[in-house]
């Protein structure tokens, strides 16, 4: 997606580059950091298990996109709720000792976003998530902060740059 967007490399490349660092089924932010640094793309890894300033605010993350960039967030997909997509189950269904319940969730399910914008009138926050690509997805500001600073997250960000 964000390559797509800052620096479109072919789907051999891609997958070359994969190959070469070795990705298995989980994706850690370190490993995204790499990717970028062999396709050429600038960028800044921030983490707190690395010792960023836990002061670090969406404002940050805000003047960042208002130079045309945009920004790889791992977030707690269980906090992060989208104001524009159908509401997640309330409910739980009540179902026999030792059969999976499929309504509940766990409590941290990290996942990535590309942060793309943003609306300070609304508090509004704009991010691409990979598991919708067919939309622009929507939270507040607040909202965000939480899934971004939930335990598991150790508040991952790669500042990706527009331009080599």
């Amino acid at each position: 997606m964000v390559l797509e967007y800052l620096h479109p490399v072919s789907e051999e490349e891609f997958q070359r580059v994969c190959l070469d660092l070795e990705f298995t089924e989980s994706v850690w932010t370190i490993d995204l950091a790499y990717l970028m640094c062999k396709l050429g793309v600038r960028h800044c890894f921030c983490t707190q298990t690395l010792g960023v300033d836990k002061g670090f605010r969406n404002q940050e993350i805000q003047n960042h996109l208002e130079q045309g960039h945009v920004a790889i967030v791992l977030v707690n997909a269980v906090v992060l709720v989208c104001e524009l997509c159908s509401t997640p189950v309330k409910y739980c269904c009540f179902l026999p000792v030792g059969q999976k319940c499929f309504c509940r969730k766990p409590d941290y399910q990290g996942h990535f976003v590309v942060v793309c914008g943003f609306n300070r009138k609304t508090g509004s926050i704009f991010y691409n998530n990979p598991a919708y690509s067919d939309r622009v997805c929507c939270t507040s500001f607040s909202n965000f902060e939480e899934a971004r600073r939930s335990y598991g997250t150790d508040e991952d960000i790669l500042f990706v740059y527009k331009d080599g």
